[in-house]
């Protein structure tokens, strides 16, 4: 069997398996979650106590605000409280519900008249996010069943469940929006770069394939791992931009192949040998970075990990072998559906865009200093503004606000109960003494309340004291939801609900929540062997923040190591890997310190819908930014030191060489680059902050190194170290083919 049949065969299983997986794609959402786990923190740790010590029906809940009824200590408000009361318990999936029917407390009198439910949850069947869609049919139900006599009811969900589920729904709908938007702009690209329709199908259609291929094997894999929702996010992203790029240097090699005489079949074995170990080094670079992503104990983050080292794999292997396959059958029809407003891409348009990227690279070689300087110090500028990110939460309001859950927040928020969802949840633990059957318990739990509530920071504190009142002999008085709420099973251990005032906000909430853990319980009590943990929203904030930093300076190390290990391999050159690590790190610094001026410090930022500064950006920001950048940023520096490197290899000098790969990839990377950026750039005008940040950060990256790195500052330096970029074993292994002039 001779190496045209193998590739058949094997382009041929790929096809199969790619259409077995497809209709598995549109269903994978199904699996993924919405909820941020993040693995061994502390506020992980009190949820599985409340869980299994506690056995409380409230680990997992929602608040039902409710608007427009009687007072809720009418009689009418209190029948119609009831109705709605009734109809959550009956809802599949609710542990418990709590209202001003249940405790006569007035933390359920919002100001201006409303009123809210707490709803406990249990899911028996995937996460506990599935219940939320089947809730709000409920809510929706109810308020209908009460809109003839109060035609001003409204009845919203909030928490950090609804909140989860609202938040990456909004991600998912900015995604979809992106993609509609990236798609018709992509393929207008594709036929400018290429002349013909089916040329530029063909790389659409890969990056459509590793989307689905992608999405199809993380369902699979969301079976037996916390897989995030934002895998659809990063796969839709990245498949978009790597699995065009990647087809289209195939395409291009291909084209470049049969303007030299070659026909279709022999055309597509020197494009697949040619093109593919390029595409090895680089798909290899690009998963090096996600790969470090793995090691980050937090859902989110692993989560778009799995999707990049998917989406990199998918792309590469549908390049190397439906790619060469699908253009052996083309041969010239490649060229088929040319459009008549774009000038015919042949092998006379090639060599004159070839030639015009050669004489620039004449100039670069001629003056490598100059370029440099001119190149380097405005980008050295933006990179030194790097040095004042700060990755503590955004201030101001910078939820979606069209979801409804965020709609209820502030509508608890105007009713002075908004620290019910942003609450601290503090369980304080005593050595031996029961805070239910001894004085010395009671009382230790009584002094710690009154402390955390007479912290300015604090609005109310609920727990077992003040639930009785202050009074032990109460708690028989208490609901059994309410004993399993506030006490372990064992007594030892109490949970003590801390809601923040309204004017704390979340920055200053997760440094209450760090000086609490840094103080202890037992300074706190006077208790000596007393433990205290912290979790809530404000602590999830505050592991998720602290994870992040800690990691970060690992996950680089890993991304840099990993991709000098990769370039060594491919190149086995010290001199050209190094640089290309070099030059990511200043792409990926000056793209920092764009987002630090535009985000953090808003100059600009209302023409991406911010309306100011915010002071910070999110952690997830910068950790995930670098390894895609690096990665991506890599695809560029390996093509054209490829083809600088087969050009010395064919025996063209270093100065004849660097102008000979600019002509070849010069054209190929701004084609590539534009696309990315439109893909990137698309994700800046969604609705999620967050989403905004990321695409922004990695459309300056892409355009920064496209431009100034790859096309000025790369070949200079190539230029400045000459046959040292080679050493020691980049000039060993002969060319088998000749050089073409054309371009990619």
């Amino acid at each position: 069997m001779n190496h045209a049949h193998v590739r058949f065969w094997l382009a041929g299983v790929v096809l199969v398996v790619v259409l077995a997986l497809l209709p598995f794609s549109f269903h994978a959402e199904r699996h993924l979650e919405t909820a941020t786990r993040v693995e061994g923190s502390q506020a992980e740790t009190v949820t599985q106590e409340l869980a299994s010590r506690f056995r409380s029906p409230f680990v997992d809940r929602v608040v039902l605000v409710i608007q427009g009824l009687p007072p809720v200590d009418s009689a009418e408000g209190e029948q119609a409280l009831a109705t709605i009361a009734e109809g959550l318990r009956a809802q599949p999936g609710v542990s418990a519900v709590v209202s001003r029917l249940d405790l006569r407390d007035p933390i359920f009198l919002g100001k201006g008249g409303g009123t809210f439910v707490l709803v406990g949850l249990e899911s028996t069947e995937g996460p506990v996010e599935s219940l939320v869609p089947k809730l709000h049919e409920r809510a929706n139900a109810l308020q209908n069943q009460l809109r003839g006599r109060y035609p001003g009811i409204n009845i919203e969900l909030t928490g950090e469940v609804p909140l989860n589920f609202d938040i990456r729904k909004a991600s998912s709908d900015d995604v979809q929006h992106a993609e509609s938007l990236v798609i018709p702009a992509t393929l207008a690209l594709l036929l400018l770069a290429f002349g013909s329709v089916v040329a530029a199908v063909i790389p659409l259609a890969v990056g459509q394939l590793a989307i689905a291929t992608t999405l199809a094997i993380a369902g699979f894999m969301a079976l037996h791992w916390h897989l995030s929702i934002l895998v659809q996010n990063m796969a839709t992203m990245l498949g978009l931009g790597l699995g065009i790029d990647y087809a289209l240097l195939m395409v291009s090699r291909f084209r470049e192949a049969t303007y030299a005489g070659h026909n279709g079949l022999r055309a597509s074995a020197i494009a697949a040998r040619q093109a593919g170990r390029t595409l090895l080094i680089s798909a290899s670079t690009v998963a090096i970075g996600f790969l470090a992503l793995l090691t980050v104990p937090i859902s989110e983050v692993r989560s778009i990990g799995v999707a990049g080292v998917l989406v990199a794999g998918m792309s590469v292997l549908l390049a190397t072998t439906l790619v060469p396959a699908a253009l052996a059958v083309l041969g010239p029809r490649i060229n088929a559906g040319r459009l008549p407003f774009t000038a015919r891409l042949d092998s006379d348009r090639a060599a004159s865009t070839g030639n015009r990227w050669r004489k620039w690279g004449h100039v670069v070689v001629a003056h490598p200093w100059l370029a440099i300087i001119l190149a380097g110090g405005p980008l050295l500028l933006l990179a030194w503004q790097a040095v004042r990110l700060d990755t503590s939460l955004p201030r101001g309001n910078w939820l979606p606000p069209a979801a409804e859950s965020v709609h209820a927040l502030h509508t608890l928020e105007q009713m002075d109960r908004g620290g019910i969802v942003e609450s601290l949840r503090v369980i304080l633990e005593l050595p031996k003494d029961s805070m239910a059957q001894t004085d010395s318990g009671w009382n230790t739990l009584d002094r710690f309340t009154k402390r955390l509530a007479s912290d300015p920071r604090a609005d109310r504190v609920l727990s077992l004291t003040t639930m009785a009142d202050g009074n032990r002999s109460s708690l028989n008085n208490l609901s059994r939801e309410t004993r399993r709420t506030f006490l372990s099973r064992d007594g030892r251990a109490a949970l003590l609900e801390v809601l923040p005032a309204p004017s704390v906000s979340l920055r200053d909430q997760v440094n209450w929540v760090r000086e609490l853990r840094k103080t202890g319980a037992a300074a706190l009590t006077g208790i000596p062997d007393a433990t205290l943990l912290v979790g809530g929203i404000p602590a999830l904030n505050a592991d998720y923040q602290s994870i992040v930093e800690d990691r970060f300076v690992s996950v680089m190390v890993l991304v840099v190591v990993g991709t000098l290990v990769a370039l060594l391999c491919g190149f086995r050159s010290l001199i050209a890997a190094v640089k290309a690590i070099a030059l990511n790190l200043l792409s990926v610094a000056a793209s920092f310190g764009a987002l630090v001026l535009v985000f953090q410090e808003g100059h600009g930022s209302k023409i991406l819908g911010v309306p100011a500064g915010t002071g910070s950006v999110f952690p997830i920001v910068p950790i995930v930014a670098f390894a895609i950048v690096f990665g991506l940023s890599m695809d560029y520096e390996v093509f054209l030191v490829a083809r600088v490197l087969e050009a010395r290899r064919s025996g063209l000098s270093e100065l004849e060489a660097i102008p000979e790969g600019m002509a070849r990839t010069a054209g190929l990377i701004t084609s590539a680059a534009a696309i990315m950026i439109v893909v990137f750039a698309a994700f800046t005008f969604g609705s999620f902050l967050v989403v905004k940040m990321i695409g922004f950060t990695l459309a300056v990256a892409v355009f920064i190194d496209a431009t100034l790195v790859r096309i000025v500052i790369g070949p200079a330096l190539l230029r400045i170290a000459g046959d040292w970029n080679w050493w020691p074993g980049g000039l060993t292994t002969p060319r088998r083919t000749p050089v073409m002039a054309s371009r990619e």
